[in-house]
């Protein structure tokens, strides 16, 4: 029995910066930067047109407060609250709600590929720790049942899950969110040039100094420091999903953290991963997530079918299929 097994924050970093990123100094032309290990991965960010430090550090504060509010796995988190209550009604902040929403409306417009009641399946194969175990089949017959978007119910703040074992992960959406968030308040600093990065979330403030785009690596599958090709973007999110952020391998058989909640199990639909280009991350995520659960053909159509968002596919041959040729 072959096994693989890729943990921890470094497999999440699907979308790479080719530009330097540096801690912080003091020379004029040269940005300043902090670092965190937040959300199981790591975020970078890093800002052009000031010299202030403590706007880092409101940075990472506001992580750490989204972290607290949305993660599954922290059991004071909001989202935990939901999950625990056994189907009676939580209330919860704007920021949950809105977040929850969004979620639920990309359910929709994936007819149930995107769904953020997956936790019960993703408690059960527990990607971020498992050491090559396939679950039990009768598991994730039982796993899979309770999980159905629809099952979400909102009322102006309260949240009520109707299927009392049904439970919420917003992994596929959060931290795109968080990111649009950062960048609001970068915004009200008035930061015009910087780059937030929460592993494979790219959110790009304005353009370079100078003027010209923010040049970003998307990862060559399987190859952390290799890019596969690049693109251009200003004030944009560069956002990727592929089957190789997290795994393991059973009898040569590749079995990935991105879940179809229709069969248990991870798709298998000859893709390894999805970039989108977009103006808010949030979107971004959840498409990245949605497209590639659609597969290349509909996930392209899909992505057609919108306005201001692009998309690049890399199927299991290596080849590269873009939405519109940048």
């Amino acid at each position: 029995m072959k096994k693989h097994l890729i943990r921890g924050a470094a497999a999440s970093l699907t979308v790479m910066l080719l530009i330097s990123l540096c801690s912080c100094s003091a020379a004029d032309n040269e940005p300043i930067s902090t670092t965190a290990l937040l959300f199981d991965t790591v975020i970078t960010i890093e800002l052009y047109d000031t010299k202030d430090t403590a706007i880092l550090d409101d940075c990472i504060a506001l992580c750490r407060h989204y972290e607290d509010t949305l993660s599954r796995t922290i059991e004071t988190s909001e989202v935990s609250q939901i999950n625990n209550a056994k189907g009676a009604p939580v209330t919860v902040s704007d920021d949950t709600i809105e977040l929850i929403q969004k979620g639920l409306d990309y359910g929709t417009i994936s007819n149930g590929n995107f769904d953020i009641t997956i936790a019960p399946l993703s408690i059960l194969w527990d990607f971020k720790n498992n050491t090559g175990v396939v679950p039990d089949a009768a598991a994730i017959e039982e796993a899979k049942s309770h999980v159905n978007y629809k099952n979400v119910l909102i009322d102006g703040n309260t949240v009520t899950l109707t299927d009392p074992d049904a439970a919420i992960d917003l992994g596929g959406i959060a931290k795109g969110y968080i990111a649009d968030k950062l960048k609001t308040l970068l915004e009200s600093k008035d930061i015009q040039h910087g780059i937030i990065s929460l592993g494979g979330n790219i959110l790009t403030i304005g353009s370079k100094t100078d003027g010209t785009a923010y040049h970003i690596g998307i990862q060559k599958p399987f190859e952390e420091n290799a890019a596969i090709t690049s693109v251009d973007v200003k004030d944009q999110s560069v956002v990727s999903s592929g089957v190789y952020e997290r795994y393991f391998t059973v009898n040569d058989q590749l079995y990935h953290h991105i879940l179809n909640p229709f069969t248990g199990y991870p798709y298998d639909n000859h893709l390894l991963g999805v970039t989108i280009i977009s103006d808010a991350s949030v979107d971004g995520d959840a498409l990245s997530t949605t497209c590639f659960a659609l597969g290349l053909e509909n996930g392209m159509k899909l992505i057609k079918s919108m306005d201001g968002v692009e998309a690049l596919f890399i199927t299991d041959d290596y080849e590269i299929h873009q939405s519109n040729a940048r």
